[in-house]
């Protein structure tokens, strides 16, 4: 055994949502991967107001375990994987944090320890993936990455380690952090995603993803195009400028008119001033635009989860 490596303590966030099925494989294998190599942990299940009984299972499965120090964060409400799993690294005071955003185990454990030696490496922020991924995530990541100017790349990923430093600094850029992934990528330190071959498990994701889950994880993506890349911004802009080409044009053709010396009474003076406004009107809107693009990269300093309940399970 590594001594001084495994004198870190280690923290392991859990989002839940009825996960009855597979929670309690989930907890066994992290436990016995977190036991056999580091002195101190502790896991963190994030109990996001499942309709199953995943918080028993948890409990009774913490009773069966030795040694472990483990808590359950009852969310008050359904809030969600982003701030379910803020709320859970809020309470974590690990040396490193991992999280992780489902129970499925479609990878080797020792690449929990992978990512924790990459980890010492010097790599505040590690990442696995098995770049496999829905069409729609792969048209998500391509618009994300191609729009924003991020100093990594992001991709479809299982879970991540963060170093206390990690979390600090993410902490310091944002308090609310609406789409953890992009404050994660653009922090400014050092950050690492390993690859590796999902294993057979018989389940997939979709198996255990609700509409609820889709229909969030929609609006997060809306929300991560809006406020970490300039498409909206692009796009808006661009039909601005066609619209002030349309005034133009528009103020061209009633000159034309004008100059032929057929013009319908009222039409001229009409359409001068309708034209010049237009142009004026869709001139401010890209004025506004750009002031707006601003304004969504200010810091976030609303809280957006509401904890009901914290509860400590130690057997120990």
């Amino acid at each position: 055994m590594i001594s001084n490596q495994e004198k870190n303590f280690i923290s392991a966030v859990v989002y839940i949502h009825n996960n009855a099925q597979l929670v309690r494989t989930f907890l066994e294998t992290l436990h016995g991967t977190l036991s056999k190599n580091f002195e101190k942990y502790e896991i963190i299940c994030v109990n996001d107001c499942s309709g199953d009984d995943s918080e028993e299972i948890i409990k009774n499965t913490a009773k069966e375990l030795d040694s472990v120090a483990l808590s359950i964060i009852n969310m008050g409400y359904y809030q969600g994987m982003e701030a379910s799993i803020n709320a859970g690294v809020d309470l974590a005071i690990g040396d490193f944090v991992f999280e992780f955003e489902n129970c499925i185990i479609d990878y080797e454990p020792q690449l929990i320890m992978d990512m924790y030696y990459h980890s010492l490496k010097g790599f505040d922020i590690v990442a696995a993936s098995n770049h496999h991924s829905r069409k729609t995530s792969r048209l998500f990541y391509w618009l994300f990455n191609a729009n924003s100017h991020m100093q990594y790349k992001l991709a479809t990923e299982t879970f991540r380690l963060l170093s206390r430093r990690a979390i600090n600094r993410t902490r310091a850029v944002s308090r609310s952090l609406p789409y953890r992934k992009a404050i994660y990528a653009s922090c400014g330190l050092k950050a690492d995603t390993i690859g590796y071959v999902s294993i057979n498990t018989g389940k997939k994701n979709s198996d255990f993803q609700h509409k609820t889950y889709h229909k969030e994880r929609m609006d997060i993506s809306m929300k991560a195009l809006i406020l970490f890349t300039d498409i909206t911004y692009k796009f808006a802009f661009g039909m601005t400028l066609l619209m002030m080409a349309a005034a133009l044009f528009s103020l061209i053709y009633t000159v034309i008119v004008f100059l032929s010396g057929n013009p319908v009474p009222g039409f001229t003076t009409t359409m001068l001033v309708l034209t010049g406004s237009f142009f004026g009107v869709f001139a401010i809107l890209a004025i506004i635009i750009k002031y707006l693009s601003v304004l969504v990269n200010l810091v976030f300093t609303t809280r957006q989860y509401t904890i009901e309940s914290i509860v400590k399970l130690s057997q120990c």
